[in-house]
């Protein structure tokens, strides 16, 4: 078990980036240091790249490895935290990842499970993770827990009661997931040891009522102010307050949604002057005549306004 102090641990927001592509879906790594300025202009100083908003299952292994080595050249010598995301089919592929981070100087890595050979049970979860976190044991560690999308749904309790004895640098989970009775058993497991920072933007105020000290968050790219005015305002007992900027978080990603997720978030980026050009397939891009009609909606609904 790996106890990192508060300073280490994933709190506040930590912003799940997009994988910036050109028009031709190559890779576009000269807007990173764009998203990196953005982000730290907007008050967050801690990423995750990668990871599910970041493509990774739509990236080679050698993007990612160039994803990696630019967001740390970009990052070295500012505020910025860079985790990175090193999961994979490929149990190699991981590791080696795992290895390259370690060797950048990453924050910390995570892995989501295996998604087509899915492991069958808490203790081979446990084993899968154990050697991929194996080749970066110096640095934290993070089970990333995403069963809406790898369709392993496994116990966090479960396997924090059984990886906290195998990997040596684990340090909690990335719960990306809205069963918040579940995220409480997470969240006392070894009385309270672990860092489980919440993945779900849409129930961050819940999460927080039921004791998340952060969250990990695809919406922190563009609405960060709203999400540091819920922070804010849950500190303060405010609660009239943070319920309002989490209403307005649910409604920027419904509108989202409607649209393709994927695509509609990285046409808001655009829209914001960080243009992170079009989705991989599967994920679909917006065409022009979306864009403008989604743009008009964000409009009307305030959303530039909340997020000045």
């Amino acid at each position: 078990m790996l106890n990192l102090p508060d300073s280490q641990r994933l709190h506040s927001l930590v912003t799940a980036t997009h994988t910036p592509f050109h028009p031709d879906g190559s890779l576009n790594l000269k807007v990173v240091e764009k998203q990196s300025e953005f982000l730290l202009s907007k008050g967050v100083n801690t990423v995750f790249i990668g990871g599910s908003t970041g493509e990774s299952h739509s990236l080679t292994y050698d993007e990612r490895h160039l994803l990696a080595k630019c967001w740390m050249a970009v990052t070295k010598g500012t505020a910025m935290r860079v985790v990175v995301h090193v999961g994979a089919n490929c149990v190699a592929d991981a590791k080696a990842l795992a290895e390259q981070a370690e060797d950048l100087g990453a924050a910390a890595i995570a892995a989501l499970a295996p998604m087509y050979f899915k492991p069958k049970n808490v203790e081979v979860l446990v084993e899968t993770m154990a050697q991929i976190a194996s080749a970066a044991p110096d640095t934290p560690f993070y089970y990333y827990d995403i069963p809406s999308m790898t369709g392993v749904n496994l116990p966090v309790p479960d396997f924090l009661q059984q990886a906290g004895k195998r990997i040596p640098n684990l340090a909690g989970v990335k719960f990306t997931n809205p069963d918040l009775m579940a995220y409480q058993y997470a969240l006392r497991a070894d009385d309270g040891a672990w860092d489980v920072p919440f993945g779900c933007d849409e129930h961050m105020l819940g999460a927080l009522a039921m004791g998340a000290k952060g969250a990990v968050g695809s919406g922190f790219n563009f609405a960060a102010p709203i999400y540091l005015r819920l922070l804010a305002a849950f500190a303060e007992k405010d609660f009239a307050a943070a319920q309002r900027e989490q209403f307005r978080g649910v409604q920027i990603i419904s509108t989202l949604v409607s649209y393709g997720y994927m695509g509609a978030a990285k046409a808001v980026m655009a829209m914001l002057g960080v243009d992170v050009g079009p989705a991989r397939l599967p994920n679909t891009t917006l065409s022009p005549a979306q864009r403008d009609k989604l743009q008009s909606e964000l409009e009307a609904m305030g959303f530039f306004e909340w997020v000045k």
